[in-house]
């Protein structure tokens, strides 16, 4: 893991609001509905230059509560799809490689247990974390 500074980015795509205890129940889980969603309606819409991203903003409160997510890229032109902005600014980035969506699982398991480690100097800002999907089996995630 490494800190890494970004330019804001600029995204299109769809969204939910949930939360993890949301997302452990098959029946209430929102977020891999979201992505079948997306691929669906706008897989093709994607070209060979498009950085998919999965969005997390307007947090509740820390991990236990309420976000959204949206599923989305910075190169997609089609109708029904909302814009948003990857803020810049400093983000703690985790990568991982592996069969999706189990790699971004776990990789989201190790983002909990390093910040809910004691030796952990760093603290979540909560504002906007983000996905970047690099290839069929590489991944991502950045922390504010």
């Amino acid at each position: 893991m490494n800190i890494s500074e970004i330019n804001t980015i600029s995204v299109a795509g769809i969204s939910v609001r949930t939360s993890n205890s949301n997302e452990i129940e098959p029946s209430s889980a929102k977020i891999g509905p979201l992505w079948e969603e997306f691929y669906t309606k706008f897989g093709s819409k994607l070209t060979q230059n498009s950085r998919v991203f999965g969005l997390y903003s307007n947090y509740e409160s820390d991990h236990t509560g309420a976000f959204d997510v949206a599923a989305c890229s910075d190169v997609i032109d089609a109708q029904g799809l909302t814009d948003f902005q990857i803020p810049s600014g400093k983000y703690l980035v985790f990568s991982a490689t592996g069969d999706m969506p189990q790699a971004v699982i776990d990789l989201w398991g190790e983002i909990w247990s390093y910040f809910d480690s004691q030796s952990c100097n760093l603290k979540r800002a909560f504002t906007t974390d983000f996905e970047q999907y690099k290839g069929e089996r590489e991944i991502e995630i950045y922390i504010a």
